[in-house]
């Protein structure tokens, strides 16, 4: 009888060409995306007069330093940001690269546009060099960031040298709330194991709460998984993964995607299977989370109080805690929905599918935001939809800024900045100081629960809102 095996190590054995004397292992890549950060590695392979090994296994996206007010590049002030992008388009062209362009109807942020196009699909390996691929893993692959050095190798050969990470499970046992998204499970998980707590593994999802998401929260969860240290994150595929990737422009057609859906119903842990490590949190103890410090770990349920540094046992933490809170402005003990904003932005590869936009539309309709902000989609796919669906005049109507896709404020590479000082909640990946600007002061949340501040003008629980109480009305809060 077979050994049995998990999800990661199906996936992982079927792409590995060659294992060294020291245990590393060269793997076939079947998809890789290059955005205008890869300048570097189409240099080296320039240098060396070397040819991409595979264009049709490559493909070009313009998303993190595009522009979101328009799609002219003559618009853009920065004229290394216009180079970069100009430099892309040269690239691609010259290597007979497939280029999803600013001018491209399809154009989005890669780890949307992917998904949405069929490029993703259940069994692949999938690299970019954007940490955040480990959104792809959401189909049962084992996608993940790399290095521009690594995405040089992964050009010139289609091949990538890795040493294999240990597994984890991650199960969410039970159902979830209402109001309960994927957001709120990943800071949940990372906020009880930490910012290191998957360092080292590769992550697999389960459990009745997670076979239960659509596919596009499943995306949320996955692109998550770097923020709590994880290599990659991974969900077997089903019934929901096949139903989403039908007819998509990049799968496969007819009998050719009926084949492939039973090969990639294979494609799950078997029932014995061993884990290195197994993580269980019960589906009816998550609230909705948002973050009050500088790092994902730093959240906790909207109806809790920013911690004390002087209750923590642990003297390493506490000086963390006094840290994150004189960035943050705020004080020990104080109420997370007594925290006002200044700002709000829904957006990034985290949440700005056309789901994340209903759901933040469905908050704000026939509502005033109390703060500016901007909604920029995930592609220009979603923002095509989101206009059709009148999603656009419900944001414009709230009092909201409508843009075109692209990274935008998560990173504040392209002039989508968060001011010194301000404070901004947001539904982007990352809390770090600066993240979104210099002195930016940025909470991690759902898009509705972003929608329920935008109303309230203070970080808000949905759950109250939608039962009909306005939480605007309570006393003021630090800024």
């Amino acid at each position: 009888m077979s050994t049995p095996t998990t999800l990661f190590d199906k996936v992982w054995r079927a792409h590995e060409v060659h294992r060294s004397d020291s245990g590393q292992s060269l793997l076939w890549v079947d998809r890789h995306f290059v955005h205008e950060g890869s300048f570097h590695a189409f240099n080296k392979l320039a240098e060396r007069q070397l040819p991409v090994a595979r264009p049709d296994l490559t493909f070009g996206i313009a998303d993190h330093y595009v522009p979101t007010l328009a799609r002219d590049l003559a618009g853009i002030d920065d004229p290394k940001v216009r180079s970069m992008i100009e430099q892309l388009s040269r690239n691609t062209q010259q290597h007979g690269v497939t280029l999803f362009g600013l001018d491209d109807p399809r154009q989005g942020i890669v780890h949307v546009l992917g998904p949405e196009q069929g490029l993703t699909q259940p069994g692949a390996v999938m690299v970019c060099g954007d940490s955040h691929t480990a959104t792809h893993g959401a189909f049962g692959s084992i996608a993940f960031g790399i290095g521009a050095s690594e995405v040089a190798h992964v050009l010139a050969t289609q091949t990538l040298w890795q040493s294999k990470p240990k597994v984890m499970r991650i199960t969410v046992d039970g159902q979830l709330a209402e109001g309960i998204t994927a957001k709120d499970i990943a800071l949940t998980w990372i906020a009880r194991l930490g910012a290191d707590g998957a360092r080292g593994y590769a992550i697999e999802y389960a459990g009745e709460a997670i076979r239960s998401l659509s596919m596009e929260a499943r995306l949320t969860l996955c692109n998550l998984s770097i923020e709590g240290g994880g290599r990659c994150g991974m969900i077997a595929p089903d019934q929901t993964t096949f139903d989403y990737l039908r007819e998509r422009p990049w799968s496969p057609k007819g009998d050719a995607f009926e084949q492939a859906c039973v090969y990639w119903s294979t494609l799950h842990s078997d029932p014995d299977a061993r884990f290195d490590l197994e993580v269980t949190l019960l589906a009816d103890e998550i609230a909705p989370t948002v973050t009050w410090g500088v790092s994902p770990e730093e959240a906790l349920p909207i109806d809790r109080a920013v911690p004390d540094p002087d209750q923590l046992s642990d003297p390493a933490k506490a000086r963390q805690a006094r840290d994150s809170l004189a960035y943050m402005g705020l004080t020990p003990g104080q109420k997370l929905t007594d925290i006002t904003i200044d700002r709000v932005f829904i957006g990034s590869c985290t949440n700005a599918r056309i789901e994340d936009l209903r759901a933040a539309a469905a908050v704000l309709s026939g509502q005033k935001s109390q703060v500016p902000g901007m909604v920029s989609p995930g592609s220009t796919q979603v923002k095509i939809q989101a206009e059709a669906e009148g999603l656009d005049r419900i944001f414009i109507d709230a009092g909201l800024e409508w843009r075109h896709s692209g990274c935008s404020m998560c990173v504040g590479m392209n002039g989508d900045l968060v001011a010194s000082g301000e404070r901004c909640a947001s539904t982007t990946n990352r809390n770090f100081k600066g993240r979104q600007g210099p002195g930016a002061r940025t909470h991690l949340m759902s898009p509705a629960m972003v929608a329920a501040a935008a109303v309230s003008g203070r970080l808000a629980d949905v759950r109250t809102l939608t039962a009909g109480v306005d939480s605007s009305v309570q006393a003021s809060g630090t800024r």
